[in-house]
């Protein structure tokens, strides 16, 4: 059947309001029936994962320890990758009898990436004005999920390029082992004379995915999230899901300002990519919907 990458959307990993190891084993435990419904269908599947809520809470104990060096941006991506990648290990192994290879993974930028100069994604624990004006770090307003305003650090996400490990991460899964790779789309470096250097930034999670799987050939791309579709006029009385798509039909949507640029639009962008360089199709669906969209029964195609 061809490489499938599946990005699990943090969803899949850590739901609001829980945050323990506990909670994170329980809610992977949840999901892992669903992810096996796809190794049993005969995909050789590759897994990414958000790291959102993780690298958060490895920040605040960054600002909060009073007897430990404080860790750059890049090494807390790294953590996460490790820790998020352990837990789904041994959970897909429980769920479907195969333990799946867990390699670090690198995400090569540019070091002149326009987004350095205007960092923009929000990371980390909210603050009050007080408290981020007294931060050494820039902060931009957010918003809670009870619609509250307050800030958040923001760094640099810059365009992934290259994943470093993809030939390994293809050689791995010719051997029909699953593997969990680019979590957080992958730990941000740079490369200066043939040397790698990590960077104080974050990549889209989805756009990483996107580009490890054209990278190894992979035949499809299923982004899973916390809708079981797009649609148009989301949120509103005229809220109508979007069946399908061609490449040129997501572009003209994102110009035109349809998706959120936090939430949908990245996804949508990332799948539009993936078909325009050689990708058979996206999926944009739900994890308990997964199934279904592969059937074409539900979600939002993009070929």
């Amino acid at each position: 059947m061809g490489y499938m990458v599946v990005a699990l959307g943090g969803n899949a990993l850590l739901r609001d309001g829980e945050g323990s190891i506990d909670d994170q084993r329980r809610s992977i435990r949840q999901a892992a029936p669903h992810i096996a419904e796809l190794y049993e269908r005969g995909h050789d599947l590759v897994f990414t994962h958000g790291n959102g809520p993780q690298v958060g809470q490895l920040l605040l104990q960054n600002e909060e320890s009073e007897s430990a060096y404080p860790k750059p941006l890049d090494v807390i991506g790294a953590e996460s990758q490790a820790q998020i990648g352990y837990l789904l290990q041994q959970e897909l192994r429980n769920e479907f009898g195969v333990t799946p290879a867990n390699p670090t993974t690198q995400t090569i930028v540019d070091p002149d990436d326009p987004a350095f100069d205007d960092p923009t994604k929000r990371v980390g624990p909210f603050y009050d004005e007080a408290e981020a004006a007294e931060k050494d770090f820039r902060t931009k307003e957010a918003t809670r999920s009870n619609g509250d305003v307050g800030y958040r650090r923001v760094v640099p996400s810059p365009k992934p390029l290259e994943i470093v490990e993809s030939e390994a991460i293809a050689t791995l899964v010719e051997t029909g082992q699953p593997v969990i790779c680019c979590g957080g789309g992958g730990v941000p470096v740079v490369e200066e004379d043939g040397d790698l250097r990590g960077v104080e930034a974050v990549i889209d999670k989805d756009r990483g995915s996107q580009v490890l799987a054209n990278e190894i050939g992979a035949k499809q791309l299923l982004i899973l999230t916390d809708v079981e579709a797009a649609y148009r006029n989301f949120g509103t009385e005229d809220q109508e899901r979007i069946d399908s798509l061609s490449p040129e039909e997501a572009d003209e949507l994102i110009e035109s300002g349809e998706f959120g640029e936090g939430s949908m639009a990245p996804k949508i962008e990332a799948c539009a990519e993936f078909v325009r360089n050689g990708g058979e199709r996206a999926i944009i669906t739900s994890l308990e919907t997964a199934t279904e969209a592969l059937n074409r029964n539900n979600g939002t195609i993009i070929e």
